[in-house]
């Protein structure tokens, strides 16, 4: 019995080392730079062309992968990092940048931002591709707080974005949620 307890923890801790390498390997992967979506890019959660939906989209790239993992919206994109049972060798996120960007339902080519280097309108009145909450992307602060002294909501960095803004549905309890607990508080209109 006190042999199968050493074995197991010897074999935890050996996992743990590695495990711990292959987030160290993955922090070290260079990140391929994001794709155009084209008739035949699928979204990832919904299995429908993602050219059939308008407004921002997300695309992943994984380890050794090529082609990246397509998102029929930002929120998706971010629900895809924050789910335990999807993969975690994900290298780079890339959602399209709205302050480039001008047309909501098909942003252009060239478009995109690094999700985590991204400004975030979280509760605003624009809908996701399928309908539903949006998390809308800028590389630029000052273009996000414009977009939120407009449309309504707040700014917030990736990490920021609660679990619950993009995991539930209850919209209602979510924007009281988001409202009263702002990471960061909406600036003045800036022109663009």
């Amino acid at each position: 019995m006190m042999r199968a307890t050493v074995l197991g923890a010897l074999v935890a801790a050996v996992l743990s080392v590695l495990l711990a390498g292959c987030n160290q390997d993955i922090a070290g992967q260079p990140k391929p730079p994001p794709q155009e979506p084209t008739a035949t890019s699928v979204a990832y959660f919904c299995s429908m062309g993602l050219l059939e939906h308008g407004g921002p989209k997300g695309q992943a790239f994984r380890v050794g992968k090529s082609e990246p993992v397509w998102f029929s919206s930002v929120r998706d994109a971010v629900a895809f990092s924050m789910l335990p049972g999807e993969p975690q060798d994900v290298v780079a996120i890339y959602v399209n940048d709205m302050a480039k960007a001008r047309n909501w339902d098909r942003p252009e080519a060239g478009a995109w931002v690094e999700a985590h280097d991204a400004w975030y309108a979280i509760g605003s009145d624009y809908n996701a591709g399928m309908g539903g909450k949006e998390a809308v992307p800028f590389s630029d602060e000052k273009a996000a707080r414009s977009f939120t002294a407009a449309h309504g909501g707040t700014v917030m960095r990736f990490n920021e974005i609660p679990e619950k803004y993009i995991l539930e549905s209850d919209e209602s309890d979510v924007a009281a949620e988001v409202s009263a607990g702002e990471a960061t508080s909406p600036g003045p209109a800036v022109k663009q």
